[in-house]
């Protein structure tokens, strides 16, 4: 329970926060994420169309496409600026992340390529990656002991 003190205080620093603009801002996420998502399919397509593979196939160079473009975009400053405006829209997993790694990767080229980009460009990601192989490992685990169940 919070003391008279403690929600008179509450109360009058209300009155200095401003007021979160959440319907514009989840317009734009929405806009830009969906936007960000929408060429991915374009490139999916993109390569269905112009050369012989599947839509299990294209997924790799749609995805490898997504991410140097995310990575030059943040080495050009393009993608802060698509963040600034977009929000949790430039979040979108596979652009987000090579933003992260990329904007790591840039803050500490100056200390060299082993101990500056090398060491650090996993300073934002590296516990996504931890977690991805862990929980991958995981569910394989668990699909394996199911399998050996039911046979």
């Amino acid at each position: 329970m919070l003391s008279d003190e403690q929600k008179r205080y509450q109360a009058n620093i209300e009155l200095y926060h401003s007021k979160r603009p959440v319907i514009s801002n989840s317009i734009k996420a929405f806009v830009i994420g969906g936007g960000i998502c929408a060429f991915g399919q374009f490139l999916s397509n993109f390569y269905m169309t112009f050369f012989p593979l599947s839509q299990k196939e294209a997924m790799s160079p749609t995805l490898a496409t997504l991410i140097l473009l995310a990575a030059l975009l943040t080495g050009f400053g393009v993608y802060d600026k698509i963040s600034q405006f977009a929000g949790a829209g430039s979040l979108v997993p596979v652009t987000g992340f090579s933003n992260a790694m990329t904007s790591s990767a840039l803050e500490h080229k100056s200390e060299g390529l082993v101990f500056g980009i090398g060491a650090n460009m996993f300073k934002l990601t590296g516990a996504v990656i931890a977690f991805g192989v862990l929980s991958a490992y995981a569910v394989g685990l668990t699909r394996l002991l199911v399998q050996m169940l039911i046979r």
